[in-house]
């Protein structure tokens, strides 16, 4: 079966219709499912600027070199897009950012609490 490709645009739509689906399940009281999706959107948001810094609009075949970006991990993404200088610059101008961001975060049932205040 051959790839079917993903182009740049199609990651910006995704990044935006999750966070629209994770509002839905916020404003319906739904904290971890809408943690989740913007975590979902976040992935798709830098998987878009991987692709925009590459200058390709479609997301590069697979190959050993681009396989960490073929994956869930944001703090590789985040360095793929080339971001990690802009996020530690938010970090610093922002207590507030830097006190809640946290890549390994997970959203369980248990901590529902701690994910109404994300």
């Amino acid at each position: 079966m051959a790839d079917v490709p993903i182009y740049r645009r199609d990651f910006k739509l995704l990044a935006d219709l999750r966070v629209e689906e994770a509002q839905v399940l916020l404003a319906g009281g739904k904290p971890q499912g809408a943690y989740y999706l913007c975590g979902y959107a976040v992935e798709c948001a830098l998987k878009a600027c991987i692709a925009k810094r590459m200058r390709l609009y479609r997301f590069p075949p697979k190959k050993d070199y681009i396989n960490r970006i073929y994956s869930h991990n944001l703090d590789g993404l985040v360095s793929a897009a080339e971001l990690d200088v802009q996020l530690r610059n938010d970090m610093v101008a922002n207590v507030a950012f830097a006190a809640n961001w946290n890549l390994s975060t997970s959203c369980s049932v248990a901590s529902g609490p701690a994910c109404s205040r994300m």
